[in-house]
């Protein structure tokens, strides 16, 4: 196992090497330029639509629970654990590049969300599809089908082995484990018991749950951190010096400032950041595909804000609570140090209020990549391939508890950067569509906005 572990460890090193930053990176830039800062000029306006976009045009649910399946699928164990390991691995400068990464992704982000809409197509059961695998065949062309295939295979892989199953029920298990002392294998088959109940229903039984869970276990996370740092607030500012300056200069975690260097805070910071906003990964867009609207960039829009949520609250949050209470310098695991910052303040209560947000995220992450692989599946062996995949898929999740927590990050990794290749290919591709459907979009917003002065003048005069 240990072979295993080391040589799996040396094809993640590859995976997420400089090749695959730079494109992540370069991707996000560039659309951030064609854009005009997208995710700055026009982040009120999509935080805005989160609760008040029209939900007019063919879909399967809308943009609300459309958003709350991506988020479920994207809040969840990057946040807590991936936010923990990548402090332990290049430092608090790690959470600076996660800003980075966020910032930038917000843009790559948007332009998911619009080619989803834009090429999306109706499957043979009559619910929506689409996704990098649609935008890639029917906006690239039919030549660049074996990309759009290699996508929709990597997608499975990243259900069944990667972010859907292992490491969210590794998590689960672990959290829950170190309070109660049950068996990881008997919580794991808990858990694949009641993601199956909820998955044979589709989209709109996991949109629905999502819609209900998503909010709660958001704001009682927020609340708990909130608590973390105003009984802290003396210390914030030296935090976040400690953070930026780290970001440049490179400290480990465990025994204290020595070791990793900046590379290592730089490509942990993007690895684990894309692991949990899943900007450029490609995963959003399927779900972004099933919203009920007519204006690709609305939906755009809105599926932006998911990497805004995830990242530049959430995940600050929980690294500010790292390093303001000190346990990033302790030899606490990656795994238990979040734990250990709450209870730094909540005491025995902080690791029971951690469990449950973590329970939570990492359910209703299983719940979003199950209808993630599912849309994969479909692409490639249409629908008959959905009932199987689905046994599949919570056969994988029982077997989450199984495994070592170290491996499961390692194969989680791997699998997002074989996934992420031909997204960023399609995105840069397509970007031009993008532009184009920006300006349709704010063009007719403006022409409403027109029309509707000259009706309210009309009728006072």
């Amino acid at each position: 196992m240990e072979q295993i572990t080391l040589f799996l460890g040396k094809v993640n090193d590859f995976a997420w090497g400089w090749p695959l930053l730079v494109l992540l990176l370069g991707t996000g830039l560039l659309l951030t330029v064609r854009l005009g800062l997208i995710q700055i000029v026009k982040l009120p306006k999509a935080l805005k639509l989160i609760f008040t976009a029209k939900n007019h045009g063919d879909g399967d649910i809308n943009s609300f629970g459309a958003l709350c399946t991506a988020l479920a699928a994207t809040v969840g164990t990057g946040n807590i654990v991936g936010v923990a390991t990548a402090i332990a691995a290049g430092g608090p400068g790690a959470l600076f590049w996660m800003w980075i990464a966020a910032f930038i992704g917000m843009a790559t982000k948007y332009a998911e969300g619009v080619l989803a809409i834009k090429y999306r197509t109706v499957d043979a059961n009559g619910q929506m599809s689409g996704g990098p695998m649609y935008y890639i065949l029917n906006g690239m062309g039919k030549k660049f089908k074996p990309l759009a295939v290699f996508f929709a295979f990597s997608g499975v892989l990243v259900a069944l082995l990667g972010i859907g199953t292992f490491s969210q029920v590794n998590s689960i298990t672990s959290s829950i484990n170190s309070l109660t002392g049950l068996s990881p294998k008997i919580i794991s088959i808990i858990v694949a018991a009641l993601v199956g109940l909820i998955v044979i229903g589709g989209i709109k039984n996991i949109s629905k749950v999502s819609s209900k869970i998503v909010p709660i276990m958001a704001i009682l996370y927020l609340i708990a951190c909130g608590v973390i740092l105003a009984v802290n607030f003396e210390a914030i500012p030296s935090a976040f010096m400690t953070i930026i300056s780290s970001a440049f200069t490179g400290h480990a975690a465990m025994g204290g400032f020595t070791g990793a260097v900046m590379k290592d805070a730089i490509s942990k910071g993007v690895a684990r950041g894309v692991f949990s906003n899943e900007s450029g990964l490609g995963s959003a867009p399927i779900a972004a595909a099933a919203a009920k609207t007519h204006w690709p960039a609305e939906q755009g829009l809105i599926s932006m804000t998911g990497t805004f949520i995830d990242s530049i609250l959430i995940c600050t949050l929980t690294g500010l609570t790292l390093v303001i209470t000190g346990i990033w310098t302790t030899d606490t695991s990656a795994a238990l140090m979040t734990q250990g910052a709450f209870s730094t303040v909540f005491g025995s209560f902080g690791g029971a209020t951690l469990s449950i947000c973590l329970v939570l995220f990492a359910f209703t992450t299983i719940l979003g990549w199950n209808y993630y692989g599912e849309r994969c599946i479909e692409f490639l062996f249409g629908v008959k391939g959905i009932k199987p995949y689905r046994l599949v898929f919570v056969l994988m999740v029982a077997l989450g508890g199984f495994l070592q927590v170290q491996l499961v990050w390692t194969i989680a990794d791997i699998v997002n950067a074989l996934m992420a290749f031909p997204n960023l290919i399609a995105l840069l591709a397509l970007s031009g569509v993008v532009v184009k459907e920006t300006k349709a979009y704010f063009n007719h917003l403006k022409q409403e906005e027109i029309t509707t002065t000259t009706a309210l003048e009309k009728e006072v005069a």
